[in-house]
């Protein structure tokens, strides 16, 4: 059974008609990419995924399940995870207590994943006593990967990995996610690095102006030069 079905959905920001009759599959186990220019929907379609933006049309379905209408709490509650382009990590908490909040989420997650996710982000491991406000960029970005993947989901929606992360750390955290994934939680990653999403995604989408302009495997995205340009301002 498809793990996420997105059936042209529909969602507004007020008047201003954002995502267009989008359509996105993704099955279990896979990681697809979803990459566009700025301004191109592509964090608005996450959170009417997510139920923080609602759809005013259109379907969506997790694992067969109609999840359009929920609130995001419960949408949480059956295993989706938002990793936001944000982070929105507690500041003013440390480390240690940012994942002991994250592990609130999931009943019956502990020791056990707490330890996983340590041994996956080792830098976080030295760093327990710090608080959030003190992490470097990338270190907030591996604690936002850590709390979510500690919700135990089965779904992972993450939005920008690499924004303003230097390659080398971008290249960990792109380790780190193929492990994951290999875990069997599926990724739905909005990316706008075309060439972290390629490595990452075994499909991609290309969305421009909320619509859907390309769906296909990574390799027919790296292809077709005329979508690059096109969509995405690859000269």
């Amino acid at each position: 059974m498809t793990m996420l079905a997105v059936d042209d959905v529909h969602s507004y920001y007020g008047q201003s008609h954002v995502i267009q009759g989008a359509s996105v599959a993704v099955e279990p186990g896979e990681t697809v990419a979803l990459v566009g220019r700025n301004g191109a929907g592509k964090t608005t379609l996450l959170k009417t995924i997510m139920g923080l933006v609602p759809a005013r049309r259109g379907r969506v379905a997790l694992a067969g399940e109609d999840i359009t209408r929920l609130a995001p709490h419960e949408i949480a509650r059956r295993g989706v995870t938002l990793v936001p382009e944000d982070r929105r990590i507690f500041p003013k908490l440390t480390v240690d207590e940012n994942l002991r909040v994250a592990t609130l989420a999931r009943p019956g997650a502990g020791g056990h994943e707490r330890a996983r996710v340590l041994e996956y982000f080792p830098r976080l491991a030295e760093r327990l006593h710090h608080t959030g406000q003190d992490l470097s960029g990338g270190e907030q970005q591996m604690l936002a990967l850590a709390r979510g993947f500690l919700t135990r989901p089965r779904l992972m929606l993450i939005d920008e990995l690499s924004g303003g992360l230097m390659p080398m750390l971008v290249e960990s955290l792109m380790e780190i996610l193929v492990r994951i994934n290999a875990e069997g939680v599926t990724i739905l990653l909005v990316e706008q690095d075309l060439e972290v999403a390629l490595a990452l995604g075994s499909r991609c989408y290309v969305l421009d102006q909320g619509r859907i302009r390309f769906e296909g495997t990574a390799d027919a995205l790296r292809e077709n030069r005329d979508i690059q340009h096109r969509y995405l301002g690859v000269a």
